[in-house]
């Protein structure tokens, strides 16, 4: 497609803006060529060229839409989507062991893929007791590992300082070391 569009230069290159969800910037500017042609095996299609309008460096995207109605800013903001979308993928198969599925029934695949999401969902939005600079889900993993395990050792400790604690962390020990 690059060839394609360095033989049609008579396109004029427009400017589009695009919203964004960035705290620092609004908005992220493009300049986008667009050309109505023929594909073959599809039909007519719009194809277009996009770069971002301050660093283009080699960062050329050729998109195209078989839909002739739609804006080629509306094709951009699908575009990106479907991006976020793939980045979201890859991270839920990288981080919560999404590859790792052994189904017997389909209903299995549901409950798990529910399981995943929820998992998803917890480590983006802020959970209490993770500072809000730490942003990779690594360390978001790690740090819900040591709460977790904290807990853990602070319910033996409670146990501990009631009156019959002792004899009760005993008693849940042996029930423990008989279920293995």
């Amino acid at each position: 497609m690059a060839d394609f569009f360095k033989s049609h230069r008579w396109a004029k290159w427009q400017t589009v803006g695009i919203q964004q969800d960035n705290r620092k910037k609004k908005r992220v500017e493009f300049r986008i060529r667009q050309i109505i042609g023929h594909l073959r095996y599809v039909g007519m299609v719009q194809l277009i060229c996009s770069e971002f309008k301050k660093r283009s460096d080699g960062r050329r995207k050729y998109l195209a839409c078989s839909d002739l109605k739609v804006k080629a800013r509306q094709i951009l903001i699908g575009y990106r989507l479907r991006w976020l979308i793939e980045i979201f993928h890859k991270q839920v198969k990288m981080f919560h062991e999404f590859q790792d599925v052994a189904p017997n029934n389909f209903n299995s695949v549901i409950s798990y893929v529910h399981w995943v999401y929820c998992a998803y969902i917890l480590l983006n939005f802020s959970l209490p007791g993770i500072a809000e600079n730490v942003t990779s889900q690594a360390e978001k993993q790690k740090l819900v590992g040591q709460i977790v395990s904290t807990k853990e050792k602070n319910r033996v400790i409670q146990m501990l300082s009631q009156f019959g604690g002792v004899q009760r962390y005993k008693e849940e020990l042996q029930r423990s070391t008989l279920a293995i």
